[in-house]
């Protein structure tokens, strides 16, 4: 009887320790949440949601001034069109954040910039006689030269640029915006480039209605050069380039 008295004193004690872990449990799970809501309340929450999608909330982070105050990729469904400015009319750009977030946070701090100053293509070449119109490769032709597409630089004298790594995403196809290597260098594709194997960081694509622009800059006047063995065409006269805000 006594020994029966002890061990439900026993019980009871460790029950009552449980209830008070528990309950502080509860309360800092509690205390976290409403520690959040007040960040958000009061716009400091690195998670909260972003005013302008293309333009994100910038602050001093403490080591580097003015850097994007984000988490996560800062795009709804439906947005992340940029425009690229050229003498010869905008390209629209659908960029891809879920696919190439580094690269995409590259662009915004263009996008950003007046101007970009730097930034434009300097080696053009046509589809020719080897793809279609759909960029589809015609049965029995050669792969190139020419290799359709039009080259160019996003390096800003107004930003410092670091390579970005390789975050591999679509293949090659008519219309893809990818880097060349690590960046900055860049094209614009205008044929599906299955024959290609090495794998290219692609962040956007252009809009199909404005593929005509990039056609057009394929075909501007260029002279010949060669490239660690490979010929290219170059423009004579580069095509300034700089990003904008499609409104």
């Amino acid at each position: 009887m006594i020994l029966g008295l002890i061990l439900l004193r026993i019980v009871v004690r460790l029950v009552r320790i449980c209830v008070r872990v528990m309950v502080n449990v509860v309360c800092v799970i509690l205390g976290f949440f409403v520690g959040i809501e007040m960040l958000v309340d009061l716009d400091l929450c690195w998670l909260k949601q972003q005013k302008d999608a293309l333009k994100p909330d910038r602050v001093n982070s403490g080591s580097r001034d003015n850097v994007m105050w984000t988490s996560g990729f800062v795009f709804d469904k439906g947005e992340g069109i940029v425009g690229l400015e050229t003498d010869y009319g905008i390209l629209r750009i659908k960029l891809l954040p879920d696919c190439a977030p580094q690269s995409v946070s590259y662009i915004l701090e263009l996008l950003a910039l007046s101007h970009c100053i730097g930034c434009q293509f300097y080696r053009a070449e046509s589809r020719g006689r080897f793809w279609d119109a759909k960029g589809n490769h015609i049965k029995k032709a050669t792969f190139g030269p020419p290799f359709a597409l039009i080259q160019g630089t996003l390096e800003s004298h107004e930003y410092m640029f670091t390579d970005i790594p390789k975050e591999h995403c679509p293949a090659i196809k008519r219309g893809s915006v990818a880097w060349v290597g690590s960046g900055p260098e860049f094209f614009i594709s205008l044929a599906n480039h299955n024959e290609w194997r090495n794998p290219y960081t692609v962040f956007g694509y252009v809009l199909s209605e404005d593929l005509q622009i990039v056609e057009k800059i394929s075909r501007l006047p260029t002279k010949s050069d060669v490239w660690s063995d490979i010929p290219v065409s170059i423009l004579e006269n580069p095509v300034f380039i700089r990003f904008r805000k499609i409104t």
